[in-house]
């Protein structure tokens, strides 16, 4: 296909009024075609506040990541795998402090390409530690416009009629990252929506598929990785599996990246599968919701069986 067949990633700029009501958005984005790229960005009116005292004091926050992972990564020429080991707790305080000493900072770079570069390059030395999957929020609880927390869609039902909380499905994660730290090729849980907020800190890269290339996707992944699909033929959602773009391309797989800065947002939309990494110490809320559209989706996504 010809690239300008290609869905391309759109950045929507709402002003306070539009941005108010979450799910009215979100179907105006998609009026525009925007989750045929799998990915949104979202730059949110001056308006909104989603923390009114700020990020400054690091031990304000009051969290702390219970199970950091330190991401070893293995493999060579743009097709790895990732094995997550488990580290004892830190503070968010303990944890910048470690992101920013020798071992762990952002290399020095000219920009966001040069270091995209040195990411694949040095992608299986010095594994980063990542504080992922951390249940919680550090949104004011009194922000009723797109409050992680409570985004009043569709999937708030799943709480509302059955009392059923799903950590970071419905419920929002916290995700502190450093230099490095990978989110590897997935599709959403039940291929959900999700949002992603950037609350403070140095950028996220994101890579992303439209939704409508995901199965030739998997059908690479696949033959890259038979031992993988023989375990579980939905591996893909372990979050294991990195492929760098160009093998994607060389393959016509479409991949599009656009790099996430501090106080924006993502969407990922049903059946995007996405990837990326953080370029250094920063904080990301995220959580998934439903729209209309989601449902036939979510009948047909694929389960992981195997854990």
């Amino acid at each position: 296909m010809s690239t300008n067949d290609i869905p391309r990633i759109m950045v929507f700029r709402p002003t306070w009024d539009e941005f108010k009501n979450f799910p009215k958005y979100v179907a105006f984005m998609e009026s525009k075609g925007a989750h045929k790229a799998g990915l949104a960005k979202v730059v949110p009116p001056p308006e909104w506040i989603p923390r009114k005292s700020g990020y400054n004091d690091l031990d304000a926050l009051n969290i702390t990541i219970p199970a950091p992972i330190c991401q070893v990564v293995t493999g060579k020429q743009g097709l790895y795998q990732q094995i997550n080991i488990q580290k004892k707790p830190l503070t968010v305080k303990q944890f910048s402090e470690l992101a920013n000493t020798e071992r762990y900072q952002t290399p020095k770079h000219f920009d966001y390409e040069d270091l995209e570069r040195k990411y694949w390059k040095n992608i299986t030395y010095v594994a980063p530690i990542y504080g992922a999957d951390v249940s919680g929020s550090i949104t004011d609880t009194d922000q009723d416009s797109w409050n992680i927390n409570r985004l009043g869609t569709i999937l708030d039902y799943v709480n509302e009629d059955y009392g059923i909380q799903i950590d970071g499905v419905n419920t929002a994660y916290l995700y502190f990252g450093m230099w490095k730290t990978t989110f590897a090729w997935h599709t959403e849980d039940m291929d959900l929506y999700s949002i992603n907020y950037l609350h403070f800190g140095a950028p996220k890269t994101w890579y992303s598929v439209p939704p409508e290339h995901g199965r030739k996707l998997e059908k690479i992944a696949n033959q890259y990785f038979p031992a993988s699909y023989q375990n579980c033929n939905a591996y893909l959602r372990h979050k294991m599996t990195l492929i760098s773009p160009q093998i994607l391309k060389q393959h016509d797989v479409p991949v599009n990246k656009i790099t996430q800065e501090a106080g924006e947002i993502m969407i990922t939309f049903p059946f995007g599968y996405h990837a990326g990494f953080n370029h250094g110490f920063n904080c990301a809320e995220s959580t998934n919701f439903a729209m209309e559209r989601w449902i036939e989706y979510g009948k047909r996504a694929s389960q992981c069986t195997c854990r």
